[in-house]
């Protein structure tokens, strides 16, 4: 190949070829993914779910700490959450 304003043609096309075969390599990936999710799904478990733990599982213990007591004061704010279970976490963070 050619050098053309500085750029070795045959440099590039190594570069794209590394490219396209990881591209190929990820979507082979996903495909493998797509299928444990439906085997799970299959037997019964809830992907949706699973997808949530995956994410979870990702984060650091102090951001998933945090994460959680913001949902927490939200649910809280909103009512979505027994008085009485206020009443026992306000009880646990006093002892």
């Amino acid at each position: 190949m050619t050098t053309f304003g500085g750029v070795s043609g045959a440099h590039l096309k190594q570069f794209i070829e590394r490219v396209e075969r990881l591209e190929e390599d990820k979507a082979n990936i996903a495909n493998d993914i797509r299928e444990v999710f439906a085997e799970a799904k299959a037997n019964g478990f809830d992907t949706k779910i699973m997808r949530q733990v995956l994410k979870i599982r990702k984060m650091d213990h102090q951001e998933r700490s945090e994460q959680e007591e913001i949902l927490t004061l939200y649910l809280h704010a909103l009512g979505m959450v027994p008085r009485d279970d206020i009443a026992e976490e306000t009880k646990i963070e006093t002892l």
